[in-house]
Formats: C-alpha cells, sequence, structure tokens
C-alpha cells in the first residue's frame, strides 16, 4: 500500500506515463498514416460494419508506446520500482503476437499456423511467471499452469473476436486499464503491472481520435492479439494478489460476449474460424443501433463493472465477492439481451 502522503507526486509521475504513452502514439500514427494507407488497407467483409476499404495498423503504434513508455518508466523513474526482468518475457511475446498480426493484416494468414503462434508465445509466457505465482493454489501446480495457457490464448481471440466496430476496444481497454491503475494504487498490483496498465491507457487514448466513428485507422490484428496479450497478464496479475472476481469483473462483458458466441456457433455446427457477425453487438449494429449507442452502453457497463471490481478489494468477506460478482453477471446479462432484442433500453 502506498502512503497517502505519497500520492500527489506519484500521481504526477503516473499521469505522465499516460501523457507520454498517449502523445507517442498520436505522434506515431500520424507518421504511419500513409504506409497503412498505401499496405494495410481493411476490405469490407461479412464481419466488418464499414463500408469502404479503411486502414488498419493502427496497434503498431499503440503497442510499440505501450512498450517505449513503460520500460522508459522504468529506467527513467526509480521511485517506481519496475522490474524490468519481470517484464522482458512480456514485452517480448507481445511483439511476437505483433509481428503476427503484421502478417495478418498485410496476407491473412490461415486458423491453424496463427493458433500455432499465439499458443507457443502465451506459454512461454506462462512458463517464465514465478514459480510461487498462484490463482488456484488448490490444484495442481502443472494443472493451473496449463489453464492459464487455456485460458490466455483465448483470451488473446476473444479481444481480437470482439474490435469489430469503431471505438469498441477503446470503451473495454481504456476503463479496464485505468482501473488497474487506481487498484495498482492501492497494493493489489504489482507496480510494474501498474505501470504498463498506466502505458496501454495511454496508448489506447492516443488511438481513440482516429477509431472515432467513422474510423479513419483500424487497429488490425497487430493492435487486437498483443492487446490481448498485455490484459490477460495484467488481470493475471492481478488474480494472483488473491483478487481473482475483480480479474473476472473487469473484462466480465467481453468474456461473456465473446464466450457465449463462440459457444453457440459451435453448437449449431458453424465455424468458429469464419468470419461473421454472431457478437451481441454486431447483433445491436444489425438491429439499427448507432456505433455510440452501442460503445456508450458498453463503456458504462465497464465503469459499473470496475467500480464491483473496486467494492471486492475494499472488503475479504466471500459472500459479498459473490453477490457482487452476480450483480456483475445480471448487468452484462441485460446488456447482451438489450443488444440481442430481449428488451431494449431507453436511449
Amino acid at each position: 500500500m502506498i502512503a497517502k502522503s505519497e500520492w500527489l507526486p506519484l500521481w504526477a509521475l503516473l499521469s505522465a506515463i499516460v501523457i507520454a504513452s498517449g502523445a507517442l502514439a498520436y505522434l506515431l500514427i500520424i507518421a504511419l498514416q500513409p504506409l497503412l494507407k498505401r499496405y494495410a488497407l481493411a476490405q469490407p467483409n461479412v464481419r466488418s460494419s464499414h463500408k469502404i476499404p479503411t486502414p488498419q495498423g493502427g496497434g503498431i503504434a499503440v503497442i510499440a508506446s505501450t512498450i517505449v513508455v513503460a520500460v522508459l518508466a522504468a529506467i527513467l523513474l526509480p521511485p517506481l520500482n519496475v522490474d524490468l526482468v519481470r517484464l522482458g518475457p512480456l514485452f517480448a511475446m507481445t511483439a511476437i503476437l505483433a509481428a503476427v498480426g503484421t502478417s495478418d493484416d498485410v496476407r491473412p494468414m490461415e486458423a491453424l499456423p496463427r493458433l500455432l503462434f499465439q499458443t507457443g508465445a502465451v506459454s512461454i509466457l506462462i512458463f517464465t511467471l514465478p514459480s510461487d505465482l498462484r490463482v488456484l493454489p488448490t490444484i495442481p501446480w502443472w494443472f493451473e499452469r496449463a489453464l492459464l495457457i487455456i485460458g490466455s490464448v483465448w483470451f488473446v481471440n476473444l479481444v481480437n473476436f470482439m474490435d469489430g466496430i469503431d471505438w469498441m476496444t477503446v470503451a473495454e481497454v481504456v476503463p479496464v486499464t485505468a482501473a488497474l491503475a487506481v487498484f495498482g494504487l492501492m497494493g493489489a498490483l504489482p507496480h510494474d503491472a501498474t505501470v504498463v496498465s498506466l502505458a496501454l491507457c495511454g496508448a489506447m487514448i492516443g488511438f481513440a481520435p482516429f477509431n472515432r466513428p467513422v474510423a479513419r485507422l483500424f487497429l488490425g490484428d497487430v493492435g487486437s492479439l498483443p492487446i490481448g496479450l498485455l490484459l490477460g497478464w495484467l488481470l493475471l496479475s492481478l488474480a494472483a494478489q488473491e483478487h481473482l472476481i475483480a480479474a473476472l469483473l473487469l473484462p466480465l462483458y467481453y468474456l461473456a460476449d465473446a464466450t457465449i458466441t463462440v459457444l453457440r456457433r459451435l453448437m449449431q455446427g458453424e465455424p468458429v474460424t469464419q468470419a461473421h457477425r454472431s457478437h451481441f453487438y454486431q447483433q445491436a449494429s444489425d438491429r439499427g443501433f448507432s456505433v455510440y449507442q452501442i460503445v456508450g452502453r458498453v463503456f458504462a457497463a465497464n465503469i459499473v463493472l470496475c467500480a464491483l471490481a473496486g467494492a471486492t478489494l475494499v472488503t475479504a468477506s466471500a459472500g459479498l465477492h459473490v453477490i457482487v460478482l452476480a450483480i456483475g453477471c445480471v448487468l452484462v446479462g441485460a446488456l447482451l439481451l438489450n443488444f440481442s432484442g430481449g428488451y431494449r433500453l431507453k436511449n
């Protein structure tokens, strides 16, 4: 826990990380736009919400800014006590997934090799975690590690699946990373994870003006895949501090929409590797919701989920944690029903 007397100077340092990362991402995007327009145009397909070819690859700036600013913060700001050794494998695997995403953006890759690259990167990251890092200490270590690999690969992919309309990933990543930074100030997250969350938050804010509806630029797989890895690592770091419920609540909308959609498609015998418009947010778009209505609801739900996650940090009551998780599930369920036509909320 950080002493209250240290909050003001610490907040100044942390704010500088957000501003620096946002500014760097913004400037990098401006510099990269001519190249992306030439080599990385996203053509409309059955999954798309856009009607004309649009440059993708903004994730290059987001990921580069996150890594550069986090490393510079570790070197130039000793009071933050950032462990660069711990961040080394994370950033290396993040760069690998960014390279896989870049290749897929320029020339689409088959599903199997793409999945193999993802699984390899995730497996290396998981097995380089400290041996005493546990999320579920009641089960065997090897079994927990296997579950973490499977869960992390799924999380990387679901972030990619959910990046289907303008500002959607911004509406997810910004509140979640901001909440993680606040939790870090509360002592619920290691300092290095706190710095990464702030750098990623700032980078996404820098990207947001270009992705504002109607978007002039998309993240691309070069952004969504490594962002999924970074978010998964941050949430794992939170869960390992005995805050599993909070780690589940923060990404609950993304988890629910993507997981339910894929399970439903599997049950109906539909190929899950092909482009589709079955996600709940896509159904909302097809039913006439505007992009602002969709991402506005998602953003608002995420703010509430962040508050619920924070509530679990200030009490050790298991019963209260179950109640808070149930409230979060009801909230997300109501939003999914609203998107799919179960009932309508007032605009």
